[in-house]
């Protein structure tokens, strides 16, 4: 059955074509790192809900903070009023993340967070007299969400974006530069075009939506000298990458490189809220004070610093402090290249790697996504191939026989798949 008008009336659902999409499984209920249907089936969530569902779901202590922040204020405008869940979390954020990344600015979603980010560096430089300074640099394979801006600056290859091309703004895009060639590229557009360029914009370590693509340390070391250099900001997304899922709990620690503004979201609340954070350093939030109100930073979501969202963020928090995360993760990241090395073996598989709870089978090509998905389903495990990869990002509680469970059906379907 299709996900058609006649059979889905009043929802439009993201990322597919209602005319020709499968009518979507129904979710009734979850519990830990499972996800129990309508039907009374139950799935091994592989996924954590697209990367946010870190500690699992229905954890006890995020439900008991969502219910006692529900009972006092669910929200008030955060327009010439704060709250102490928002100021409290600015202020671990801003002890969590290195270097003096100090002043957080909250949104409702990532690619909103993202849109701040460059909009903060875009100013920067306006209130700094550089009206030259507008452009933005991306790289391949990047992806920074789905509203206007962030299309311009995502991989025009990547697809689905693809149609817009003439609507967007003209930015820069270049390879990341993690070869001598690359670096010498990249050296030499920023020499041509540098002066023009406010923010240069990454992923760290992981650009996740362009394929799981895996960079080293260094080549964030490379950025952030060039960036110094030229005068220009450097934007990290670690909307995906935040929260300990790279197996530190920013993956920009891993290089030991501070960006000028950072985007925060996915696992900020655990899985349960809508939240989002931009995170900048002093020198960049003092070039907006000043006695001329047009030096403001004028962009007020309706539902920015929402409180329960802020409570379950600091709930969030508690579990990194009172749980073993990244010792999870750690245990994660050595069960995957483990259990998912024997994919190496199919002559369709094109890369195998893994980093933190993050672990990729990389397929020459898949020839039907919505078979393989099937294939997961009947498997019992909710595993959302795209592109050409399979991917497993769980929860860091997920049990060692749950992951099992994962691992053993990706091999079980490629094994289907070879025949």
């Amino acid at each position: 059955m299709n996900a058609s008008a006649d059979t889905l009336p009043s929802l439009w659902l993201p990322y597919c074509q209602m005319k020709t999409s499968p009518f979507p499984v129904k979710a009734h209920s979850t519990t830990g790192s499972t996800i129990t249907l309508q039907d009374g089936r139950t799935l091994i969530d592989g996924i954590a809900s697209w990367w946010t569902a870190c500690h699992g779901y229905n954890h006890p202590h995020l439900q008991k903070v969502l219910n006692d922040q529900a009972q006092r204020m669910p929200h008030i405008m955060f327009g010439g009023m704060i709250h102490e869940p928002a100021q409290h979390l600015a202020q671990r954020l801003a002890t969590l993340l290195p270097g003096d990344l100090e002043r957080v600015f909250f949104t409702d979603s990532g690619s909103v967070a993202m849109e701040v980010a460059v909009k903060i560096a875009v100013q920067f430089h306006l209130n700094h007299g550089r009206s030259d300074r507008h452009k933005l640099l991306s790289f391949r394979g990047g992806y920074h969400g789905d509203t206007l801006g962030m299309m311009a600056i995502c991989d025009p290859e990547e697809g689905m974006h693809s149609l817009f091309g003439e609507a967007l703004p003209k930015q820069y895009l270049a390879d990341l530069p993690t070869n001598p060639e690359r670096l010498s590229a990249l050296e030499a557009l920023l020499d041509q075009q540098g002066h023009t360029i406010a923010a240069l914009i990454t992923e760290p370590l992981v650009q996740g939506a362009g394929g799981m693509l895996f960079h080293d340390p260094a080549t964030l070391q490379h950025l952030r000298r060039l960036c110094d250099h030229h005068g220009i900001l450097l934007i990290f997304d670690e909307v995906f990458t935040g929260f300990g899922r790279t197996g530190t709990m920013f993956a920009c620690e891993q290089a030991a490189v501070t960006p000028d503004i950072i985007a925060l979201s996915k696992a900020l609340t655990g899985g349960t809220m809508p939240l989002a954070a931009t995170v900048a350093r002093r020198h960049v939030f003092e070039a907006f004070l000043s006695d001329n109100p047009l030096h403001a930073l004028m962009h007020g979501p309706t539902f920015m610093a929402n409180p329960l969202g802020c409570a379950v963020a600091n709930a969030s928090l508690d579990l990194f402090e009172t749980e073993p995360r990244l010792d999870q993760v750690h245990r994660i990241e050595a069960q995957l290249k483990a259990e998912l090395a024997p994919c190496r073996s199919f002559p369709f598989v094109k890369d195998v790697r893994v980093m933190g709870a993050i672990g990729v089978v990389e397929l020459e090509k898949i020839n039907d996504i919505t078979a393989l998905k099937h294939a997961f389903l009947a498997e019992n495990v909710w595993i959302r191939p795209f592109r050409n990869i399979i991917y497993l990002t769980p929860a860091f509680t997920i049990s060692s026989h749950e992951l099992s469970h994962l691992t053993n059906a990706i091999i079980r379907v490629l094994k289907t798949y070879t025949s």
